[in-house]
């Protein structure tokens, strides 16, 4: 079995080391033998910079690095260029200050082309740099990496520092435009698309791949490449979970697979990926490494918390500005946290979901604690009792397991009373991984939530300081249940009424119909 390359973001690296590389050269000769201006936005590990390295090595001319893959008869080795990359993850902004930090950056890379730059600005030393490396080497590759990073990291009360950064990339962006003819391509990488106007100024040739359906696989794996690639492991795995390929497979694609950014092309986490080979053991690998802070305290400002099957036009996913209100669901699209389910020609609406149980588990325990002040970790215990609750038809248990998380409902949730309750009640149930629906459209109204298990379905409505049988009668009345008949389920129409000066599930009723 090849090495796992676990981190590694070095191309050089990871070929010298013998490690398993998943060919992508492919996409890469389609790339730069097509364009020159492009942008990319993926979500964190998932071999953005893997990329940038691999056509650093590849502009350079090191052949040997590419024996065996798609590329290697089919790119001119004799013909190099320039390189300047600037991976933004690796510079010390934070303690320096962006703009000294990228003018002492530059300045190792010229010193490595033998160039001394000018004392100047950032602005004019990252011009000069361009036209003499151009005139000295010939045309520039210019390989720029997690863009937005200066910027992300500053989201939240922060943001000045992000606007100040803002600026300085704006500026230092600002020479690209007019290097046209000094450069060879130009590719840079990010999370987030932050306004082109607030950063890529005149820039307006710059091809964004994010959504484009010929590089939808162009990082990540596909689920042939992952059995192609990593079949000694998939075979390690099977004898550790002592079950069938077939049986292996699928639980591994519905814990990593599912990312897309055009709703055909699904693509499993490389990160999550490479660590469950490793391991041998299912984790959420992708959400451990950084949950942002500005994420989850966003989610709780909107009472945001029913993300799953939304429709969306295609500005959702257009670029936004930091100087105003923060767009949650495009932020969870570019973060990770959202992926592209399906996309419709004739309505062109793209439907959104969590991408995996990776994901999907992880981020509704995040919610799970932080609009009922649970420590992460003990969302799933609250679940578990739920589970069997619905299972078993005991509304005491269900009631009590509700009141234990209302009891911990933050003040400021209950200036929309019934939302604040209905918020915990959908997490809670989505996070058990029952279908679950919040404000169903019927013919005769808008039931609150429908719960589908194997074998019944719970038609549900909420009250606040009213009656639980007053809820009933609202289901019955207005033939909720109708809706469902078809399903051959057991039908059971449940009401639910809160006390917000108890802050508390009061009173329960329920109504059964048999299959």
């Amino acid at each position: 079995m090849k090495k796992l390359p676990i981190g590694i973001q070095d191309f050089s690296e990871l070929r010298r080391g013998g490690y398993l590389y998943v060919d992508k050269t492919e996409h890469i000769h389609t790339l730069v033998t097509g364009g020159k201006y492009y942008f990319l936005s993926r979500p964190r590990r998932f071999g953005k910079s893997l990329l940038v390295s691999t056509m650093k090595e590849l502009f350079s001319g090191n052949r040997k690095l590419f024996k065996g893959l798609w590329i290697e008869d089919k790119w001119n080795w004799d013909k190099t260029n320039p390189i300047i990359h600037i991976p933004f993850a690796r510079l010390d902004y934070k303690t320096k200050g962006l703009s000294g930090e990228l003018q002492a950056y530059l300045g190792e890379i010229a010193t490595s082309y033998g160039i001394e730059l000018s004392p100047d600005s950032l602005k004019n030393q990252f011009e000069e740099l361009i036209s003499r490396l151009s005139e000295k080497e010939g045309q520039v590759v210019l390989l720029i990496d997690e863009d937005d990073k200066p910027i992300i990291d500053y989201l939240g009360p922060d943001i000045k520092q992000a606007q100040e950064n803002q600026q300085v990339l704006k500026n230092f962006y600002s020479v690209i435009k007019d290097s046209d003819a000094q450069l060879r391509m130009v590719f840079i990488t990010g999370v987030s698309k932050f306004s082109k106007v607030s950063i890529f100024s005149d820039l307006n040739n710059l091809n964004d791949l994010t959504l484009h359906p010929r590089y939808a696989g162009m990082l990540g794996y596909s689920q042939e490449e992952l059995e192609s690639n990593f079949e000694q492991h998939i075979e390690a795995f099977q004898k550790r979970l002592k079950k069938s390929r077939t049986e292996v497979l699928q639980l591994i694609k519905n814990w990593y697979n599912g990312y897309s950014w055009d709703g055909e092309t699904f693509v499993y986490n490389s990160f999550s990926t490479l660590l469950l080979f490793d391991t041998l053991h299912f984790s959420n690998f992708w959400f451990k490494t950084a949950t942002p802070t500005f994420l989850i305290d966003l989610v709780q400002q909107k009472q945001a918390y029913d993300f799953d099957g939304e429709k969306v036009g295609q500005v959702f996913f257009d670029s936004f500005y930091i100087e105003r209100d923060l767009p949650l669901g495009t932020l969870l699209f570019q973060t990770g946290y959202l992926t592209i389910k399906n996309y419709d020609p004739v309505s062109r609406l793209y439907t959104l979901g969590y991408p995996n149980m990776e994901v999907r588990e992880s981020f509704l325990e995040y919610l799970l604690s932080a609009f009922s002040k649970l420590k992460p970790g003990f969302g799933s215990v609250k679940v578990f009792r739920l589970q069997q609750a619905l299972e078993k038809e005991n509304l005491e248990d269900l009631k009590d397991v509700l009141n234990e998380l209302l009891h911990n409902l933050p003040y400021q949730l209950y200036d929309k009373k019934e939302k604040a309750f209905h918020l915990v009640v959908h997490v809670l149930f989505d996070y058990l991984g029952v279908n679950v629906h919040s404000e169903v459209n019927t013919s005769r109204g808008r039931l609150d939530a429908v719960v589908e298990l194997d074998d019944k379905v719970y038609c549900i409505e909420f009250k606040v300081d009213e009656s639980a049988e007053k809820a009933l009668r609202q289901i019955l009345e207005r033939g909720y249940l109708d809706k469902y008949r078809s399903t051959g389920k057991k039908l059971i129409a449940l009401g639910i009424n809160f006390d917000t000066e108890k802050r508390e599930v009061e009173e329960v009723s329920s109504l059964c119909e048999e299959a």
